[in-house]
């Protein structure tokens, strides 16, 4: 089939970006979206213009960096990760706008790429135990309720892509930070540091610069995992046990 992307092109973090338009042929239903982008790679470069810049890893859904904003949605119309989004999608004559996301605490660095430090910085500012567990055997001699083992697993299924925040009218990151407070909060391991977990996650998740929440659910609804919203309910009663111990 044949398609016109328009993209987002950034020299750099200073330069002034702007959508640059380029008609493709020959696309299969088959190729996924990032093979789409590597055709066009290929046609830039040999035509002798600058490849665009875009972020991937691993290309199997599971490491989170591939994520643009594709016709307004994070990540694309499927719920699923950008890499894992394929051309049936799309139809013959398409336009397909490719942004990156658009937060403030992200930065683009190029093009489609943003530098998503800011997730990392809020992970080491509580989002890890220190309590020795031992081998795996031992970790899992530890008894922990079904229910409680079920939702930390889900919440834990969070790839730290970025769509929540790109999803949300405030920019928000709390759908991130609640999920990895949460899924070491209802483990036995995760309580030596839960209160001062919350507090530390949520304390540079503000420095950051990320919005506010407002629970409008376009983060949970845009997450490619599945991550639901009730981890932010989750965060909330930690933030507030831990103010009331403080």
């Amino acid at each position: 089939m044949k398609i016109t992307v328009r993209i987002w092109r950034q020299k750099n973090a200073e330069s002034k970006g702007e959508m640059v338009t380029y008609g493709l042929d020959d696309v299969s239903e088959d190729m996924s979206f990032l093979e789409m982008l590597d055709v066009l790679n290929e046609q830039l470069t040999l035509e002798g213009q600058e490849p665009v810049a875009f972020d991937s890893d691993c290309r199997e859904g599971i490491c989170g960096s591939c994520g643009v904003v594709i016709n307004g949605i994070p990540h694309g119309p499927e719920v699923t990760t950008t890499c894992q989004l394929h051309m049936r999608t799309f139809h013959d004559g398409d336009v397909i706008d490719i942004e990156p996301w658009r937060s403030g605490a992200f930065p683009v660095v190029k093009d489609l790429v943003v530098d998503r430090g800011a997730f990392d910085r809020i992970i080491q500012a509580g989002g890890y135990i220190t309590a020795p567990t031992g081998s795996a055997p031992e970790a899992n001699n530890i008894p922990v309720p079904k229910e409680d083992a079920d939702h930390a697993f889900e919440a834990a299924t969070c790839i730290g892509c970025g769509a929540c925040v790109a999803a949300c009218p405030n920019g928000s990151a709390m759908l991130f930070t609640a999920a990895k407070i949460t899924h070491l909060g209802l483990l036995p391991q995760g309580q030596p540091e839960r209160d001062s977990r919350v507090l530390g996650m949520v304390e540079q998740m503000d420095y950051e610069g990320f919005g506010g929440c407002t629970n409008i659910g376009e983060c949970a609804a845009a997450c490619p995992k599945g991550i639901p919203l009730d981890v932010i309910s989750h965060l909330y009663r930690d933030m507030r046990n831990a103010l009331t111990k403080a």
